[in-house]
């Protein structure tokens, strides 16, 4: 579709979807604070000519709507895909006829690949520096209690010291010096693989960073495909032809030939180094850890090119852009990789891997919970906090819809499993330590059970503020901070079980009940602020070695001591960006 960054930017021109900035901004917050203005208003792509201590300028906002990930893909793949999994059943075993009638899209797959170009034709070889200055680049910082300047739309490619397997990642890198940065390589994902596995032999690990390049290279970077599919393949079934790579001295692995940047250099085994904060796409900061360093030797880039940035924060952001088409594009595939699963949604409000639902298949006596437990074990999904699951059919996300439903069928002493001593998402501190915590799983599943409770209460809490419900069978309540008050949940069990209360299957605590009224406030506000094993509050049993819950089941969703702080802008940005808005020429 786009064989390079600089053919979607002329296309976003055409399209009046970009806007170029000529005013000087400074990369260090001002940048960031004009981006999320924009983006807040579902405003154009944002290019920035002059750009602070840097020669090369800034491209952001390139997915902030959904029009614009279409723009940058087009409808093909959605469409192949589609074709491809309705037409499974009748391509197995295979037959002339049947091959014949789907060849379209089977010509299509057949066209992606990888094609090793001559240097000459690789345009991300125009310039090379080997001697390295990374401060060169207009790398953001984008909140102001973020660490330094961090790149914000890494392509991280690794190799398997073995296999020679590829992982394309997305993960994040903070500016260390001229030649050095960090490198945020979670448990969970490929990139940590690659480098466990190196240090386990004691090798280095060659890396390279690149930025820019076809539009589909970024969004296969995020995309949580199976193990089993290369991203730079996937990439090239993205863009409808072969992806060019080229060789180049020195380094153990080909180029992407049409990146801007091309930043190569080797992970060292064994050696950690302080990184962040940082504020991330749960809307708060992540905090300073440990991870290893990336050490460059060689930077590539075009000659003129251009270095693409995003900012990361409070929903909506552009990774819910890329994250609910990446969802639209690869549900369809889910049925195949997990049968039993009709329908599976994240949610992009939640970080996407603190809340998921699936529809599942129950034909027999808890089939649902193997359901439940495959998702669990696959590949990104493993990183999921809470689990819904159904076998009513219904759009999964309608969220408030799908509350009520599963409520109206909810059995607490049978439908909340709670998993603990669990790994979950690193930059979920909810665990109250990184990389551990709790997992849950409701059902709600068959015929309703209940009638659900819709009107407010009549009635007090002691304690509380104020009582309003989400929806049907859900009650909010806003109380005092936890900091004031950690004993009110547990307090609170015993009023809950009487009348007007008890109806209600499901309570939940929050700092602010006016933004989680919306499902949006609801999603992030809730779901970023609990852990299972810690949070969840119910009347309990031990009944044959098996923990019972009765409701109402309470969640305590207030922000606990110890969490990272909210990311929010700081006043002398916002009086700056106020001051030259018009500079911008953005009016």
């Amino acid at each position: 579709m786009h064989a390079n960054l600089r053919n979607f930017i002329e296309t976003l021109q055409r399209e009046k979807q970009i806007v170029v900035i000529e005013a000087e901004v400074d990369p260090n917050l001002e940048l960031a604070e004009i981006h999320r203005r924009v983006i807040e208003e579902e405003g154009p792509a944002l290019l920035f000519k002059r750009v602070k201590g840097s020669a090369f300028p800034v491209v952001t906002n390139l997915f902030g709507t959904r029009g614009r990930v279409d723009l940058a893909v087009g409808p093909k793949p959605e469409v192949t895909v589609q074709r491809a999994v309705a037409a499974l059943d009748r391509l197995l075993p295979p037959k002339p006829s049947v091959l014949w009638q789907e060849k379209d899209w089977m010509l299509s797959l057949a066209k992606s690949g990888l094609r090793t170009v001559n240097p000459k034709h690789a345009p991300v070889l125009e310039i090379r520096e080997s001697q390295v200055d990374l401060t060169r680049l207009p790398v953001l910082t984008s909140w102001p209690e973020d660490g330094g300047p961090f790149v914000t739309l890494p392509l991280v490619y690794t190799e398997h010291p073995v296999t020679r397997d590829h992982n394309l990642g997305m993960y994040r890198i903070q500016i260390y010096g001229a030649s050095q940065t960090g490198i945020h390589w979670q448990i969970h994902k490929g990139g940590g693989f690659h480098y466990h596995e190196a240090e386990r032999l004691g090798q280095d690990l060659p890396t390279t960073l690149f930025l820019g390049g076809p539009p589909a290279l970024i969004l296969s970077a995020i995309a949580p495909l199976p193990e089993m599919l290369p991203e730079l393949i996937f990439t090239s079934f993205l863009m409808g032809e072969k992806l060019n790579q080229v060789r180049v001295p020195n380094h153990s692995h080909a180029l992407i030939a049409e990146a801007e940047f091309a930043i190569c250099g080797t992970v060292p085994a064994h050696v950690r180094k302080p990184e962040g904060p940082f504020g991330d796409h749960y809307g708060y900061y992540s905090l300073t850890h440990d991870f290893p360093i990336f050490n460059v030797h060689t930077v590539y880039h075009r000659r003129d090119a251009i270095y693409p940035a995003t900012v990361v924060g409070k929903p909506r952001q552009e990774d819910y852009y890329i994250g609910e088409y990446l969802q639209s594009l690869l549900s369809p595939m889910f049925p195949v990789v997990m049968p039993g699963v009709k329908a599976l949604w994240t949610y992009a409000e939640t970080g996407f891997h603190a809340l998921a639902a699936a529809i599942v298949r129950e034909s027999y006596h808890r089939e649902a919970l193997a359901h439940a437990f495959r998702i669990l074990g696959e590949g990104q999904l493993t990183l999921t906090k809470f689990l819904i699951i159904t076998d009513v059919r219904l759009d999964l996300q309608d969220f408030r819809n799908l509350l009520e439903t599963v409520l109206a069928r909810f059995e607490p002493k049978s439908d909340l499993l709670i998993l603990n001593e669990t790994s979950i998402d690193t930059l979920d501190y909810t665990g109250r330590r990184l990389n551990h915590g709790s997992k849950a799983i409701m059902l709600g599943l068959g015929s309703p059970i209940r009638d659900l409770p819709r009107e407010a209460p009549v009635g007090t809490l002691p304690g509380v503020f104020e009582i309003k419900p989400f929806c049907a069978g859900c009650l909010l309540i806003e109380a005092p901070s936890f900091s004031n008050s950690p004993e009110l949940a547990n307090d609170l069990l015993q009023h809950l079980q009487k009348e007007p209360f008890r109806d209600w299957p499901l309570v939940i605590l929050v700092d602010d009940l006016n933004l989680a009224l919306e499902p949006a406030g609801f999603l992030w506000q809730v779901f970023t602020r609990f852990d299972p094993a810690h949070d969840i509050y119910a009347s309990t049993e031990l009944l044959n070695h098996r923990l019972v819950y009765h409701g109402p089941i309470l969640i305590d969703a207030r922000m606990k001591p110890g969490y990272p702080g909210e990311v929010i802008p700081d006043e002398a940005t916002i009086t700056l960006v106020n001051r030259r808005w018009k500079e911008y020429g953005l009016n």
